[in-house]
């Protein structure tokens, strides 16, 4: 699965760079997930970084975009061989 960015956001700016995708963006009012970046730091990192920073936590698993391990991992393989 992508992970997403609920509107607890409270816009503090310290996800963003602990995203090695750059998936991670301003929004209009929160930030947001592109879930074509996300691998939740599979390829990268144990667990998802911007969760481990996020002082609210409010970046949970999209239950919109199920992803497996393998296919993450996948999609970590496409971003990273650019």
């Amino acid at each position: 699965m992508a992970l997403m960015i609920t509107d607890e956001c409270i816009n503090c700016d310290v996800c963003e760079p602990e995203c090695p995708n750059d998936a991670i963006s301003a929004g209009e009012e929160i930030y947001v997930i592109d879930p074509s970046c996300c691998t939740e730091c599979v390829g990268h990192y144990d667990e998802p970084q911007c969760q481990q920073v996020c002082p609210v936590d409010c970046i949970p698993l999209d239950p919109e975009r199920r992803e497996t391990q393998d296919e993450l991992m996948a999609k970590y393989r496409l971003i990273t061989a650019a």
